[in-house]
């Protein structure tokens, strides 16, 4: 049992299997880049990259230059990719960390390029094309190469890799993603054909890494999946065997017994039907446990659900748990994860807030403590 009274339970074994599973059905001729930005997906950033790394990952992406120097300063010499914008004024951070930065401007290039100079050495790059998402990136069209091909002429500049990103490879039609696939491989072979044939070629997400092997390329991208969940609504278990890294839990704080007709916490919006037990639970919006799941989420007790009654508050809860017998102050209610015979998903809760899996894992926020575990083997 935890000495915390909330915390995030991080199986770094389940990481590991992941990672494994992610390395057995990428291409052996492609590298894996783990993607570790927003503190790896709310589970730590530091520790899922060590135990990526051990088990079969060979990058790391990040989406601050902050990020990647947290990861440098933690002695982690692997590969780092930011992904996405940095301001001119860090391109200096960039170089002396040694990270690999995504370019979609000329200018971005030339500072990176000029920053190197200053240091006496060569600013890694992967050039980002737009195929189709319409976030960053030089955007596909007929001139899109000449543009690109300007970059190899700046020094102090290595382009090491080049790439794109899916908007709809979670989608069960893979037109879209097929389409965005041959730009980008027609907007290599232009480059190529005009004398800059660049070594890594990545577009595979996570999705694309499970149901699309040809988008393999030279590196894979996984994101979403090393942490267990699915980029899917259900993901397809014969070609990927996921493990959910995170529990999230928490001591029950207070037991009271109500009467029926008695309201529950602001707004007075559940009143009791009839007598029965409130637990108060000591979390709330503030550690990521969203408003949202006013009246509407559920937790485990004793191995059995319990409904949240009344606004979840700022640091605290309250569950129902009238038909649990022999709850106590201290016991272990579980918000994400399994307990007993009953288990609630990130999934789950996903789908109580109409979002998606990858919000409801990042938004635990940083006043819950992480508790590392290794339920399964890893290294």
């Amino acid at each position: 049992m935890s000495v915390f009274p909330v915390w995030a339970e991080i199986d770094l074994g389940a990481i590991a299997h992941n990672v494994r599973e992610i390395r057995r059905v990428t291409a052996p001729s492609a590298k894996v880049l783990a993607v570790v930005k927003a503190n790896g997906y709310g589970h730590g950033a530091v520790e899922v990259s060590r135990a990526a790394l051990a088990n079969g990952t060979d990058w790391l992406g990040v989406a601050r230059v902050s990020e990647g120097a947290a990861l440098r300063e933690a002695g982690i010499t692997a590969p780092v990719l930011v992904l996405s914008y940095i301001p001119p004024e860090q391109c200096g951070e960039v170089v002396r960390y040694q990270l690999s930065q995504a370019v979609y401007t000329l200018d971005m290039a030339t500072a990176l390029a000029e920053a190197a100079a200053r240091e006496g050495t060569r600013a890694k790059v992967h050039v980002k094309v737009d195929t189709g998402m319409g976030r960053i990136g030089w955007v596909a069209g007929p001139d899109v190469s000449q543009e690109i091909l300007k970059l190899a002429r700046i020094p102090n500049l290595e382009i090491e890799g080049i790439f794109t990103h899916f908007a709809d490879a979670d989608s069960v039609d893979k037109r879209y993603t097929k389409i965005q696939f041959e730009r980008f491989l027609d907007i290599a072979e232009a480059l190529r054909k005009g004398g800059l044939d660049i070594r890594l070629k990545h577009a595979a997400n996570s999705s694309a890494l499970i149901e699309m092997p040809e988008t393999h390329l030279d590196l894979v991208r996984a994101g979403i999946i090393v942490y267990g969940l699915s980029p899917f609504n259900k993901v397809e278990q014969r070609k990927v065997k996921l493990q959910p890294a995170m529990s999230l839990k928490a001591k029950v704080a207070y037991i009271k017994k109500v009467p029926a007709g008695y309201k529950v916490s602001y707004g007075c919006t559940y009143t009791t039907r009839k007598p029965t037990v409130i637990v108060t639970l000591p979390l709330g919006y503030a550690d990521g446990y969203s408003r949202l799941l006013s009246s509407k989420g559920e937790v485990l007790l004793h191995g059995l659900r319990a409904p949240v009654v009344g606004r979840v508050c700022m640091d605290q809860f309250m569950v129902d748990a009238g038909h649990i017998p022999g709850v106590k102050i201290g016991d272990e209610a579980v918000l994400i994860g399994r307990q007993g015979n009953e288990e609630i998903s990130a999934d789950e809760m996903a789908e109580k807030l109409d979002t998606i899996n990858y919000e409801v894992v990042c938004m635990v926020s940083y006043r819950v403590p992480k508790v590392y575990i290794r339920k399964s083997g890893s290294r």
